[in-house]
């Protein structure tokens, strides 16, 4: 076992507002997902014969767009996703989200809906566009993992490896995996690394679809390992004794993902 670093979950304060690395987390990863995808459709090598989905003065519009769809349909999905009788009962709770709360399921689906009207307004297909945001969102996921270990939240089961640690938010206070730290490898660091090299020495963006694939594919079953370790949500604990809501909301991911890799066979 080795000692959790107790990072204080604030990270500065301007008199009585105060900045947490969440909330840090999420704005890199928009600043970095803006500035990459705008590199992207900049580098016209990497759409082999095509035209690129939009142009880099676009991309500020569409990230407006797709945080917004990040914001509102994360928070949604964990209302009506991990715990609707609590918010049922408690409505005013849902817009307290400094408390924490986020789905990236909900979020996901936030995403692919302010996409289909940004592009139905802009004339570009959904899956051109989701290839885009597919490249560019890994590292903000990676980020938000890493947020979530320094809050102590969203831990692991208990475990008897050689890197488990106690949380400080735990009741058992009980040495456990640090889920948060696999999630943030898988979904963020391996996660953008496939799909920087499917589009770089593939040119996947040349195939719309091909990179979404990659990253729902990828996404659906580094979150399906990682339920495995990590603690499932009190209210909801196991369905069939080991099944995880995470697992059920990623399966549909993982299909998802192989549809679009075989129909980006043939675009």
């Amino acid at each position: 076992m080795i000692d959790f670093p107790n990072i204080d979950p604030v990270a500065f304060s301007i008199g009585p507002f105060a900045v947490r690395w969440y909330a840090l987390a999420y704005i890199a990863g928009l600043v970095f997902a803006i500035w990459y995808a705008k590199r992207l459709v900049a580098t016209k090598a990497l759409w082999a014969d095509r035209t690129p989905t939009i142009t880099p003065q676009q991309v500020d519009d569409l990230f407006i767009w797709i945080a917004l769809g990040v914001i509102l349909g994360g928070r949604i999905g964990y209302v009506l996703f991990y715990n609707p009788l609590h918010f049922a009962a408690n409505p005013l709770d849902i817009f307290k989200m400094w408390e924490g709360g986020m789905s990236f399921h909900g979020g996901f689906l936030g995403v692919v809906v302010a996409l289909l009207i940004y592009g139905k307004r802009h004339g570009a297909t959904l899956d051109r566009l989701l290839d885009l945001g597919a490249a560019a969102t890994p590292v903000g996921l990676g980020l938000g993992r890493l947020a979530n270990f320094i809050n102590g939240e969203l831990y692991g089961r208990p475990g008897d490896v050689p890197w488990a640690m106690i949380f400080p938010n735990d009741p058992l206070q009980v040495p456990r995996h640090p889920s948060q730290l696999y999630e943030a490898i898988l979904e963020g660091l391996v996660l953008f690394l496939i799909v920087r090299i499917a589009t770089h020495r593939f040119q996947a963006l040349a195939h719309p679809g091909r990179a979404s694939g990659l990253f729902a594919l990828g996404y659906g079953l580094s979150r399906i390992i990682v339920e495995f370790f990590r603690e499932p949500d009190a209210q909801l604990g196991y369905f069939a004794g080991f099944i995880t809501m995470g697992m059920i909301l990623s399966l549909p991911l993982v299909a998802i993902g192989i549809w679009l890799l075989l129909r980006s066979r043939h675009t």
